[in-house]
């Protein structure tokens, strides 16, 4: 198919783009990696009158280290983050995270601030900026405002941005020196859009489980933070009884979606048993006996 007609401006400015943005509101779309937005406009799933395009902008892009926080721009390719030093070393979440996110070329091109903008739910970038306890920062021709992670995404493709808001950058939290991050997911295939998948991040002291967030994401309309099973979890060893609680507690966080690639029935196995996987990595890779 091909995409609907639209007009096509390259922002010359972060002030352009959001001029544009006050002008043409819900009738714009912003051009960045453009791995989602093309194939929806090709089916006609989106049909904006205005495609504002900031590629140029340099500004929204790079990584860097603000005291003990890692400052991402909106505009940074996802191989970009893959291959920085700075997030292997202050974000292994991420890091591990990363190549599961679609393929090569998707990942040459796309951009961390598009994915989690897009607030797809079966994306990676958003349930680690959750995980991680994330700011994100949006900026509009007024100025800018921080977002707490926990109050960006609200439901399926969307979130607390507002048609004139640009997310111009992400500032997460260095990961803690005695903190564990572990990211899985289940696909059909590699590089395919998840079925199942879960961020842990938190303090794991031998067996001991004190601090873990769990967040789960491609089974509910957004990444959720599995609260219930967070509270049978933390303050526990690790252990059988333990997971069976923890499995059992998550089935009052999570209401999964049936599509194509599964039943909610199977979404919810396959979310339990990542959940056990997880935490066995999370308990080895702290030093204990999983």
């Amino acid at each position: 198919m091909k995409a609907p007609k639209f007009s096509y401006i390259r922002a010359d400015s972060l002030d352009h783009a959001l001029e544009l943005l006050d002008k043409h509101g819900e009738d714009a779309r912003i051009l960045a990696g453009g791995q989602s937005l093309m194939p929806t406009l090709n089916m006609r799933l989106s049909q904006p009158e205005v495609l504002v395009d900031i590629n140029r902008l340099n500004d929204l892009k790079g990584i860097s280290l603000d005291g003990d926080t890692v400052v991402i721009g909106a505009l940074t390719r996802h191989i970009d983050v893959m291959n920085s030093d700075i997030v292997a070393e202050h974000l292994p979440l991420i890091a591990e995270a990363m190549p599961h996110v679609a393929h090569v070329a998707i990942r040459n091109r796309g951009t961390i601030g598009g994915s989690i903008a897009l607030s797809d739910p079966a994306a990676e970038m958003p349930a680690c900026a959750l995980a991680l306890g994330a700011t994100l920062i949006v900026q509009s021709s007024s100025g800018k405002r921080e977002i707490p992670a926990e109050e960006f995404f609200h439901g399926l493709y969307e979130t607390a941005r507002a048609e004139n808001e640009l997310l111009v950058e992400i500032r997460y939290p260095s990961q803690k020196k005695d903190n564990v991050s572990v990211f899985m997911e289940l696909a059909r295939r590699h590089g395919d859009y998840a079925i199942a998948g879960v961020c842990a991040y938190g303090k794991v002291s031998g067996n001991m489980v004190e601090d873990m967030r769990l967040v789960y994401f491609a089974s509910e309309d957004r990444p959720i933070i599995g609260e219930n099973a967070v509270a049978a979890l933390n303050g526990k060893a690790w252990c059988d009884e333990t997971k069976d609680a923890v499995t059992s507690a998550l089935e009052n966080d999570l209401d999964p979606m049936a599509n194509l690639h599964g039943s909610a029935t199977m979404k919810m196995h396959l979310q339990k048993v990542l959940t056990g996987r997880v935490m066995d990595t999370a308990v080895t890779r702290a030093g204990g006996a999983s």
